[in-house]
C-alpha cells in the first residue's frame, strides 16, 4: 500500500463559485506513481465543499440557485453574532455539502462518467486562499 498525499490551491471568488479541479486531481492521480486505489480529496477551511456535477453554465447556474433557495443567504443566522461577518450560511451550505469527497481511480484513471466532473465550491462571502488535500492510496 502506498499513500501519496498532495495539495491543491485554489483562488476562489466566494459567493458560491464554482471552479473545476477534475484536471488538477487526475494530474496528480497520474504523477502519483499509485496505479490502482482510490483518492481523497479534503477542503481545509468550513465555508467551502466538493462534490461532482455536470459543469456546463445552465447546471452551475441551477445549483447555485439551489443554495439560494434551501439556504438563502439574507435571513438571520446565529453564527453572524459570534465574529459580526456575515457568512453564517457560508457555514451551513459547506456543512451540507461536505468537505471531503472519495473516488476510485484504476489504471491511473479517474473512475468519473462522461460528464461527472469535480468541483469545488466556496461559499464565502468574500474572495479567499483556499486549499485542497489529495491523499491517494493503493498500489
Amino acid at each position: 500500500m502506498t499513500v501519496v498525499t498532495k495539495d491543491i490551491s485554489l483562488q476562489s471568488k466566494g459567493n458560491c463559485d464554482i471552479i473545476d479541479i477534475t484536471s488538477q486531481v487526475a494530474k496528480n492521480v497520474e504523477e502519483s506513481g499509485v496505479n490502482s486505489g482510490i483518492v481523497t480529496l479534503f477542503i481545509v477551511g468550513s465555508t467551502a465543499g466538493i462534490t461532482t456535477i455536470e459543469y456546463e453554465p445552465n447546471l452551475v447556474s441551477d445549483f447555485k440557485n439551489m443554495w439560494d433557495r434551501v439556504i438563502p443567504q439574507n435571513i438571520p443566522y446565529e453564527h453572524n453574532k459570534t465574529w459580526g461577518d456575515g457568512n453564517g450560511h457560508s457555514h451551513v451550505r459547506a456543512s451540507t455539502l461536505g468537505a471531503s469527497l472519495i473516488i476510485p481511480f484504476v489504471n491511473k484513471r479517474l473512475t468519473l462518467g462522461t460528464w461527472q466532473q469535480i468541483v469545488f465550491v466556496d461559499f464565502d462571502n468574500r474572495s479567499r486562499s483556499r486549499k485542497i488535500t489529495i491523499q491517494i492510496l493503493g498500489e
